[in-house]
């Protein structure tokens, strides 16, 4: 069966989670199933010079490209839409020009959740139960977003899917010889990476740092990855200024180390790889997925974070400890206890290892491609039947 599939959402070079998550999830459907015609149209918010493989580019503030898109799609050979959503990601009131496009759209579509509240406000929730409406499937990430979707917006539970968020299969030298070239021989690593910006809460995360070393003092913390650009356009360095000044006034600049800078996936793999453990101090109790996470969770590493729902989730079944919210002493406690007992932080890594494998790429890209041919499937035969 031919399969012309086109995807809506930010794409690289505009440096987004969602970007980065739907141009790795083509590339590996690519790679699996060759045969399959994949498109993209883009989500700009100003000019990027993207490649070959962008189809069409959507203005995300004007309004009349989201219909013109819809229009093209239509008279196009396209057989089904897979639309990645984030309120911030469309044009006006949280995102609501979306709800233009899907409107006028003649083609059955999917639609990833990437952000679900569980106490949106009256446009939030108008916007995921019209589109939840309107989708063949939904799908998310996490098992702990489908009683919201189903009793805070109305979406029937056999239409949601869970497909794990994917990750890199990448191999990559052993702990030993990645620490050792980078001279952290003797060092226990605790790393957080991702686009710096003051939700993340890193700064209880050097305060925790600063009680740990009081009986750790080989322990380094890695604070990898640059600062998100939308933060940097509106207050420059303010939030990475505000946590190098709290590492000077502990006098633990051997304990943290900053690396700003765009990582490749094997950079991030190798830093992963090299970590003992890896800490998510978030402050959104809301966060149904985490990238950054469930790549830690993919590469089995003991995983120390406030307990946000995605959070939750996967730190089940004894694969890490959670800490509580804005508490930099709850996180040097749980830090302090997995150094304190290597035996419990292994079975940690073999629980986490465990579930991984089913977080990689190739084996989620499997997922993707199934749900894609029964829904076009699905799809023609309700057309024979009307």
């Amino acid at each position: 069966m031919d399969k012309n599939i086109i995807f809506l959402s930010t794409y690289p070079p505009r440096a987004c989670g969602i970007a980065t998550f739907t141009a790795d999830l083509i590339k590996n459907l690519g790679d699996a199933f060759p045969s399959n015609n994949y498109k993209i149209a883009a989500v700009n918010d100003e000019n990027y010079k993207y490649g070959n493989d962008i189809w069409f580019t959507v203005n995300q503030f004007d309004r009349k490209t989201y219909i013109h898109l819809a229009n093209l799609i239509n008279n196009s050979d396209t057989n089904l839409v897979v639309i990645e959503h984030e309120y911030g990601i469309y044009g006006g009131d949280c995102g609501e020009y979306l709800l233009d496009f899907i409107r006028g759209l003649k083609i059955p579509f999917i639609t990833t959740f990437h952000t679900i509240l569980s106490n949106p406000n009256e446009k939030q929730r108008e916007i995921l139960k019209i589109l939840g409406g309107k989708s063949k499937k939904i799908i998310t990430m996490g098992e702990n977003s489908i009683k919201i979707l189903n009793q805070v917006y109305d979406i029937p539970e056999n239409k949601i899917i869970v497909i794990p968020h994917g990750v890199p299969d990448i191999t990559v030298e052993n702990k030993d010889v990645l620490k050792r070239s980078l001279g952290y021989d003797g060092r226990n690593i605790i790393s957080t990476f991702g686009l710096l910006s003051s939700g993340k809460g890193i700064e209880y995360g050097i305060e925790a740092i600063n009680q740990v070393v009081k009986t750790h003092p080989e322990v380094l913390y890695l604070i990898l990855g640059q600062t998100h650009p939308c933060v940097k356009k509106v207050e420059g360095e303010a939030y990475r200024n505000k946590l190098q000044n709290l590492v000077s006034k502990f006098h633990i600049e051997n304990n943290v180390k900053f690396v700003n800078k765009y990582l490749t996936k094997r950079e991030i793999v190798q830093y992963l790889t090299l970590s003992d453990i890896y800490m998510t101090p978030y402050l959104a109790s809301e966060q149904a997925v985490s990238g950054t996470l469930a790549y830690a969770a993919g590469y089995g590493k003991v995983i120390v974070s406030t307990p946000y729902r995605y959070a939750e989730e996967m730190l089940n079944d004894n694969r890490g400890i959670l800490a509580k919210f804005k508490n930099s002493t709850s996180l040097a406690q749980a830090i302090t206890y997995l150094l304190d007992n290597p035996t419990v932080m292994r079975n940690m890594e073999k629980n986490m290892s465990n579930l991984g494998k089913k977080m990689k790429w190739p084996y989620v890209a499997k997922q993707y491609e199934n749900l894609f041919l029964n829904t076009i499937k699905a799809s023609k035969i309700t057309k024979q039947v009307v």
